[in-house]
């Protein structure tokens, strides 16, 4: 069942839109669900479709579709490394080694004490800063070095 506080900020998120088009706030709301969550379960995009009233199977669509959204536990910290060609120019597969190394994980493996996972992710829209990765999908950390790695690893401890 989907909290007060998701319920509450689905609604606001539905004010954006025309009242008889509920169903374009899925991103919003799955992404709303998620963040309370740290996942999204089949149940969960079950809950999201019932409530904008829309069919189960198109919430999983978009959920299924995007690589924001996360159908297995994650750990408590997501950390997604772009390894898009401009990223990859600027020596992301640098960055990944390193984070593979320190974290004894590969792609989309969760640490043994559940506190990070590893995912790949195409290219986030801040090539300037080159390479960079995102914590959570909320939070952007650009111009890395496996120094500046272990910077943002030690912060998340």
């Amino acid at each position: 069942m989907l909290s007060p506080e998701a319920v509450q900020k689905i609604d606001y998120e539905l004010t954006k839109y025309p009242t008889d088009q509920r169903q374009a706030a899925v991103m919003s709301a799955l992404r709303i669900v998620q963040t309370e969550r740290g996942w999204l379960s089949k149940e969960s995009v079950s809950e999201v479709a019932q409530y904008l009233g829309m069919p189960e199977i198109a919430a999983m669509e978009v959920a299924s579709f995007y690589n924001m959204y996360d159908l297995a536990p994650v750990g408590q910290y997501k950390i997604t490394v772009c390894t898009n060609i401009s990223c990859m120019l600027r020596d992301s597969d640098e960055i990944v080694d390193h984070l593979k190394a320190k974290l004894g994980v590969g792609f989309n493996e969760v640490t043994a004490d559940g506190k990070f996972c590893l995912k790949e992710g195409e290219c986030m829209g801040a090539c300037g800063g080159a390479p960079l990765l995102t914590v959570n999908n909320h939070t952007m950390h650009e111009f890395l070095t496996p120094a500046k790695v272990d910077a943002i690893l030690e912060e998340l401890k």
